[in-house]
């Protein structure tokens, strides 16, 4: 994650740099189009564009950090291995479910909206992959049993 600071804190001072040359530059030719000018604009399109880019990054990393945390918390209050903050009841509701369980069926809802975002999936025509010789069941094993 510090990498990831530095390099967009580097191409943050890279812009401020290139932004400054090119006021200088334009300031120096009195406002005329030179080649200095032209130089200093085409710097702050590329330290800009780097800027974007570490910045798209830093974004990425973020994004990828609040799923997996927000994964590991979903799997810590599915199976029950959460209990509740000290001096607060611990306040009943769904049973817990496996790991594993919760883990499939994470696997047929991201199959299921990588086919919708594909365009391939429609309401009747909703199919997942079948990686194993068994059939998938969205049921809970507790609801079978109803």
């Amino acid at each position: 994650m510090d990498d990831i600071v530095d390099a967009m804190n580097n191409a943050y001072q890279e812009f401020v740099v290139a932004i400054a040359s090119t006021l200088e530059a334009k300031e120096a030719s009195g406002g005329q189009v030179t080649a200095a000018t032209d130089a200093a604009l085409e710097n702050l399109k590329q330290s800009r564009e780097l800027f974007r880019v570490a910045c798209d990054q830093a974004e990425e990393f973020v994004e990828s950090v609040k799923l997996r945390i927000g994964s590991e918390c979903l799997v810590d209050e599915a199976t029950g291995s959460v209990a509740g903050k000290p001096g607060q009841p611990v306040t009943p509701g769904l049973p817990p479910i496996s790991a594993v369980r919760l883990e499939q069926m994470s696997k047929a809802v991201r199959w299921l909206v990588l086919e919708l975002q594909q365009g391939s999936g429609s309401a009747g025509n909703l199919s997942m992959p079948q990686h194993s010789s068994a059939p998938f069941d969205a049921r809970f094993h507790e609801d079978s049993t109803q």
